[in-house]
């Protein structure tokens, strides 16, 4: 055991040697240091006492001295304890790491270990080319330094006091490792299409500790709906990360940066790799109208703008669906009507991705047009009735309704309705549309109303008849429905249709009805060969229909003969004066205008012997002149009116065919006389009572 103690003595020895020559210069120090030494030293002196002893001694005096060994240390001074132990530190891969440690009241071998591996003693630690040992040890400052740190440097370390046996707590270094820049498949530009969803794939490898995140940003704003996914190497250690970035794009973003960002605790702000977006889409089109609202007739232009990748292919034109024949390019230009209200112009564009289509109708200011005109209407008396139409129009135009004929308003808007109906109502009822502010003219539309009622018979008037001669009398007939007979009763009989004795019914479609009574019918009754008692009795005309019946009266007049006999025999008698007194005057004339003709013509006339012309205009002297060839009146052969008598008088031809005859008799009593005497003869009735 004396060994032992004095090994400890020598140990002690060469430390405290070691300790003041690192501590040259410093009187201060070097008292401190020997009255510690000397205190260890009777600290060693009264342990190896205690070696010393034997076992029973020992074994009952043990805690007597162990108390004894705890006063005699106190009363000695502070015993050596830590100041300050490492802690659990991170650092990056490359950095200095320093793991402190200070000791109080101790100047003792301190040392640090590595996993439970002692690092040495010395504060330069050879062997350790990175590692070394800072501070001023007579402080008690034992911090380790490792620079630059590796990743074989991540353990476990501790601050040992050995002579003292203290052992700081382990402290645990982690080194990290900042991600790499992340590698984007297909970048640095990709190609897409618009509207067709894809994957983006974001790739990081290499060893960094922690795994690092992977995030998607466009213009500074993170982005949404990313799926994760990373991999292990066989020694359950992460090989590489991936980040899906899911998108459907558009057009809007042809030319888009996107950028990946591989960021972790060794690197907060993270390394990016940015990628270019190169968008192919279909057309996006605008359509406009020049100008949009228009007269009816006036000439419209309509562009088709297109923004396209790849550039634009064709255009197509529609109006209502129908393609515009001959339309090519991106300019349209039409004239307008009211159908490009309701039937828009669409323009579609194509290109090598797909097409795009813009439609866009025209307001289009026209008068009204009639869309429904109303329809016929027949009721039962009492019932409801109602009418109704339709009108377009741009604006839409006001509607009212009037009876024909009159000016009242009875309503507006496109339904009429007229409640319990009587005969009055009845009649022709019109729709009537007035233009709006495009002021372009107005419209009218009809119907009839029908009221269904009992017929309605009228008895019309009826000529006069002669006895035993023929008769006619007649009824006119309304009624709605139609009536389904229409008879002719007397007192001993009655007739609905053909002929029965004497009596003959035939009916007839009146020529025009009454406005809203439903079609007429004319019924006639015809009698032949009149009684007497044909002129007093009645006769019924009467129809009936599925509402009731209707009937009239009507009687036969009576005509006599004589007075009739009168009258035609005077008025014969006035006409046949007028045209005689008409004839004589023109064939004097004639006769004047014959006597006075050229002799020229010799070939074409000829005289009429022993005759003298009453009628001549000749003087006496005239004729004693002339030769005797010549004596007598001269005539035309060809066309003469005149006539030779059996007698050798002068007849003219009779232009009544021999109803009439007009004779000349005696001379004239003057030249310029054409007629002394006219007889009248008439095979007519002469004498009247």
């Amino acid at each position: 055991m004396s060994s032992l103690g004095g090994l400890q003595a020598r140990d002690r020895g060469s430390l405290g040697w070691g300790e003041e020559s690192s501590a040259t210069g410093a009187p201060g120090q070097s008292d401190r240091r020997r009255a510690s030494e000397e205190e260890v030293d009777r600290e060693a002196r009264a342990t190896a006492d205690l070696v010393n002893l034997g076992g029973h001694t020992l074994k009952m005096r043990v805690p007597a001295l162990l108390v004894l060994l705890f006063c005699f240390r106190g009363s000695a001074g502070p015993s050596p304890h830590f100041l300050q132990q490492p802690e659990d530190l991170v650092v990056l891969l490359g950095e200095e790491a320093r793991l402190q440690c200070a000791l109080g009241a101790y100047w003792g071998l301190v040392q640090w270990t590595k996993s439970g591996l002692a690092l040495g003693g010395q504060r330069d630690l050879p062997g350790w080319s990175r590692y070394w040992i800072s501070g001023k040890a007579a402080n008690g400052q034992h911090d380790l330094h490792i620079r630059p740190v590796e990743l074989e440097d991540e353990a476990s370390y501790e601050c040992q006091a050995t002579q003292a046996g203290l052992r700081s707590r382990p402290a645990q270094l982690h080194v990290l490792v900042p991600p790499e820049a992340p590698q984007v498949l297909g970048g640095p530009s990709v190609s897409l299409i618009a509207g067709v969803p894809v994957n983006l794939t974001c790739r990081s490898r290499g060893d960094a500790r922690p795994t690092p995140e992977l995030l998607w940003f466009r213009d500074g704003v993170r982005l949404d709906g990313t799926t994760f996914h990373q991999t292990l190497l066989k020694e359950r250690t992460p090989g590489s990360v991936e980040s899906t970035l899911t998108l459907t794009p558009s057009s809007h973003d042809d030319g888009a940066t996107l950028v990946c960002r591989a960021r972790s605790q060794a690197l907060p702000a993270g390394r990016d790799t940015a990628i270019t977006l190169s968008l192919q889409y279909p057309p996006e089109v605008t359509l406009s109208a020049s100008p949009h609202t228009v007269q009816e007739g006036e000439k419209v232009t309509f562009l088709c703008q297109a923004t396209a990748q790849p550039p634009v292919t064709g255009y197509r034109w529609a109006k209502g669906g129908s393609p515009v024949l001959g339309a090519r390019g991106p300019k349209l230009e039409v004239v307008a009507d009211a159908s490009f209200l309701t039937e828009p112009v669409s323009c579609e564009v194509s290109n090598t991705v797909g097409s795009a289509n813009r439609s866009t109708a025209l307001d289009v200011l026209f008068g009204p047009i009639l869309q429904a005109k109303p329809e016929p209407v027949s009721v039962d008396v009492g019932e409801d009735a109602s009418f109704s139409c339709a009108w377009r129009g741009n604006p839409l135009p006001r509607v009212t309704w009037t009876r024909r004929g009159g000016a009242q308003v009875l309503g507006s808007g496109a339904t009429l309705r007229l409640p319990s109906v009587g005969p009055e109502d009845a009649g022709d009822y019109v729709c009537r549309a007035e233009p709006g502010l495009s002021d372009q003219g107005g419209g009218v539309a009809e119907a009839r109303l029908t009221v269904n009622t009992p017929p309605v018979v009228t008895a019309l008037h009826s000529e006069p008849a002669f006895l035993r001669g023929p008769a006619r009398l007649q009824c006119l007939v309304f009624a709605s429905p139609a009536p389904d007979a229409v008879v002719w009763s007397w007192d001993e009989g009655f007739l609905e249709a053909g002929s029965r004795g004497r009596f003959l019914v035939e009916t007839f479609p009146a020529p025009e009805g009454r406005g809203g009574q439903g079609p007429g019918l004319i019924s006639v009754l015809h009698i032949s060969r009149t009684q007497e008692s044909d002129f007093s009795r009645n006769f019924n005309c009467s129809a009936r229909n599925r509402l009731g019946e209707g009937g009239a009266r009507a009687s036969l007049g009576r005509r006599d003969l004589l007075p009739t006999v009168r009258i035609v025999a005077g008025v014969a008698a006035a006409t046949t004066t007028l045209l005689m007194v008409i004839t004589g005057v023109a064939l004097c004339c004639w006769r004047h205008g014959k006597a006075s003709a050229s002799f020229s013509e010799q070939k074409n006339l000829m005289r009429i012997p022993g005759s003298s012309d009453g009628c001549s205009s000749r003087g006496p002297e005239e004729e004693e002149t002339g030769s005797r060839e010549d004596r007598g009146p001269i005539v035309h052969t060809d066309h003469s009116d005149l006539v030779l008598e059996e007698e050798g008088t002068l007849e003219t031809k009779d232009p009544t065919n021999g109803y009439y005859k007009v004779r000349g008799v005696s001379p004239p009593a003057s030249p310029d006389s054409c007629v002394t005497s006219v007889q009248w003869k008439s095979p007519g009735i002469s004498n009247f009572p």
